[in-house]
């Protein structure tokens, strides 16, 4: 199982035009236990935050269900469609990070998108300057180049990471690193089983999704309590700037 996101132009930060990956991006609404798992995560690390930031947010698969739990929060998404849906349902929405106050965010979270983003450093260093002194950023991206396959090269991902080089990379940004761990130990080997027998055409079976999602997900959740310092098919950091 391989999430996708609609931050398919080298530069994220700037509007973009319709994302090729849309496809993908629906089947994907499938993966139930995947995303509420997501959304667990930023309800767990947000803290104290009275405004939540989705970089990325794509189709609002995750602003949506925090809107409607009555948080204030803002969507940054450049595809002009995605973002015009975001908004259509009553949620702030803006095509670029330079759209909101530097020094004003006390907390970001960004899902499944830096792997998108050509310059992620700085990317990275511009999220540090638009969180306030204290503020956290909460970033899930996929691990391993191992795993690259055709679906990541279909969904426009550039890259994937282990968690020293997504370490390297907060740290040169200004960013201090509080959490670092790998996510999904049995998706390492699902994805490394799809990419044994990929044929190149870099869509999700729908079938074979749902029954990752019901059945392995939750397995692999409990044994990342004893492997996320290992292996997994996603690496989660949380980081902070201090100063």
């Amino acid at each position: 199982m391989q999430t996708v996101h609609p931050a398919a132009s080298a530069d994220m930060d700037k509007p973009s035009k319709k994302y090729s990956g849309t496809e993908n991006l629906e089947v994907m609404a499938e993966a139930r236990r995947y995303n509420e798992y997501l959304l667990s995560l930023v309800l767990a690390y947000k803290g104290g935050a009275d405004k939540l930031v989705d970089f990325g947010a794509g189709a609002g698969t995750f602003t949506q269900p925090l809107h409607e739990l009555g948080h204030d929060i803002v969507a940054v998404e450049p595809d002009n469609e995605l973002r015009e849906t975001i908004s259509s349902r009553g949620i702030p929405a803006v095509a670029s990070l330079d759209a909101l106050q530097d020094n004003s965010l006390s907390f970001v979270y960004t899902l499944n998108v830096l792997e998108h983003i050509e310059d992620d450093l700085t990317i990275l260093k511009l999220l540090r300057r638009k969180l306030c002194p204290g503020g956290s950023v909460l970033i899930y991206v996929p691990a391993f180049q191992v795993l690259f396959t055709s679906m990541d090269r279909k969904v426009g991902h550039l890259r994937r990471y282990t968690r020293a080089q997504l370490r390297q990379r907060l740290t040169e940004a200004g960013l201090e690193v509080e959490e670092l761990r790998y996510v999904d130990f049995m998706g390492f080997f699902a994805t490394l089983f799809f990419k044994l027998f990929d044929r190149g055409e870099g869509t999700i079976n729908k079938r074979a999704l749902i029954l990752f999602d019901r059945v392995v997900f939750p397995v692999s959740l409990v044994l990342d309590k004893i492997f996320s310092s290992v292996l997994g098919k996603n690496v989660l950091a949380v980081a902070r700037r201090t100063t």
